[in-house]
């Protein structure tokens, strides 16, 4: 049996075991970012959308022996990584408000913070 034939079918084997685990991670990945329960949460979950996407992009690279998708890849990883700087800073200077799931209790919050508002005055 000629040991490039097995090669090329452990390659193939590994690139649809890859692809497998990084579907999962997508689904997970996806689920974290619509549950939350928070904004940092959603946030983190859309930089790792982007580490799977550079992923898969990375296997469909080595499957079809087309190389330039690395360059597409590090321009992905590039943009997610700026992103997610906006997105911090966007949380810094504006406060992460996504505790609130309901408007019953957002309202009752304002109404609080209102009334120490007055309190202080």
């Amino acid at each position: 049996m000629d040991p490039l034939i097995n090669m090329y079918s452990f390659l193939d084997v590994a690139i649809l075991l890859t692809l497998m685990i990084l579907s999962l991670s997508f689904l997970f990945t996806a689920y974290r970012i619509i549950k939350g329960p928070t904004l940092a949460d959603r946030i983190i979950g859309l930089d790792m959308l982007v580490a799977v996407g550079i992923g898969f992009i990375a296997v469909i690279g080595v499957k079809t022996n087309f190389y330039l998708y690395t360059d597409i890849a590090i321009a992905l990883g590039l943009v997610g990584f700026l992103s997610t700087l906006a997105f911090a800073r966007f949380v810094l200077h504006h406060g992460d408000n996504s505790e609130f799931f309901d408007e019953e209790e957002a309202a009752m919050a304002d109404a609080d913070a209102k009334k120490a508002l007055e309190g202080t005055q």
